[in-house]
């Protein structure tokens, strides 16, 4: 890749504080350490509440993109545990496999145009992280077939709003593997890439590396941006992931991950007349995916709960289970227990 200039940086960078203050904040991180440790975490800040809970899916479940007769249809070959919004969409999760799949918003999303009785099926928005998790075990396979395109990815209004639903998606792997994919003028764009362990809602990931680029020039210990804006989160996750402790110790490999994510995390109930698009964090995740241990935090409890993998089957034609979360239900440490047999909720669609 050639270098940029020193004007386009500065402008990629101008224009990335102009784009941070318009958007929802979210910002994921890949720790790469010793001996196979592989964790990702991710914060999720939207402007309004966003319930969540998280759910555990078996192999052999049968999925429909939910956007008409011309829906992608397919069985899930890996089971997987994924945090809900609203309980209509996966918005993160991790599979049997390790791998993880995290939405995160971004402004500048334009889809393709799908028809409803075109040749090219369709996936509701709703379902791209889910399909993942169902579907492949790597970045690699992943990408290999998204870069295919054989289907459409659809969107559409959350429900009760003006919203738009923009996002991009970032999976990571066992191997500490990276790709974000994102729609950019109605084209997919794939960035494929170890060395991809940090990404923000804002501004597309070419012009996110090009952030990364004009920073390694000050050195962290002398100057860091503090303020909640994307390109400053970016800055400081990208700057104190490849800083945090290099361990195999889990305990610590997580704690020092999260401490990260809190690091960049908004504070609650933070709101700007200037910026009415700054959200707070309302819920942060860690999943480890060398032991297979998905680690939860919502900001309006007092602490975290985790989910042991191998507490729970994933086995073709087990039940699927929730965890209930939204009203503010309460638990400690490993929550596997707690998780009662459910009817899978519906994905949002046309």
């Amino acid at each position: 890749m050639k270098k940029l200039s020193n004007a386009i940086l500065s402008g990629v960078f101008a224009a990335s504080v102009l784009l941070a203050g318009q958007s929802h904040a979210c910002t994921r991180m890949v720790y790469l350490g010793p001996d196979d440790m592989v964790l990702t975490g991710r914060s999720m800040d939207f402007a309004i509440d966003i319930p969540a809970n998280i759910w555990s899916f078996p192999q052999g479940m049968e999925r429909h993109g939910t956007v008409g007769e011309n829906s992608v249809q397919w069985t899930s070959q890996y089971g997987s545990l994924i945090t809900t919004s609203w309980d209509f969409a996966t918005t993160d999760g991790m599979n049997e496999k390790g791998l993880v799949a995290n939405l995160l918003w971004l402004v500048e999303t334009e889809y393709p145009a799908f028809e409803v009785d075109g040749d090219q099926p369709g996936i509701s928005v709703s379902l791209w992280a889910q399909y993942a998790l169902d579907n492949f075990a790597t970045v690699a396979e992943a990408v290999a077939f998204f870069e295919q395109e054989s289907f459409v990815v659809v969107s559409d209004y959350i429900p009760g709003t003006n919203k738009f639903t923009t996002v991009h998606l970032s999976m990571s792997d066992s191997t500490g593997d990276s790709a974000i994919l994102e729609y950019i003028e109605g084209k997919l764009v794939i960035h494929h890439n170890r060395d991809y362990q940090v990404m923000t809602n804002d501004p597309p990931y070419q012009q996110q590396r090009a952030i990364t680029g004009y920073w390694e020039t000050i050195p962290g210990t002398i100057f860091l941006p503090g303020s909640n804006r994307a390109q400053d989160r970016f800055v400081r996750a990208s700057y104190y992931i490849n800083r945090i402790p290099q361990t195999s110790d889990p305990q610590i490999a997580v704690a020092s991950v999260m401490s990260v994510v809190r690091n960049v995390s908004v504070p609650y109930g933070i709101s700007d007349e200037e910026q009415p698009h700054l959200s707070s964090t309302r819920w942060r995740v860690v999943a480890d995916q060398k032991n297979l241990t998905y680690y939860y935090e919502n900001v309006l409890t007092p602490n975290a709960i985790w989910v042991d993998f191998n507490q729970l089957d994933f086995s073709a034609g087990a039940p699927v289970k929730k965890l209930a979360l939204s009203e503010g239900e309460i638990y400690a440490g490993e929550a596997s227990q707690f998780f009662v047999e459910s009817e899978p909720f519906e994905f949002l669609g046309l």
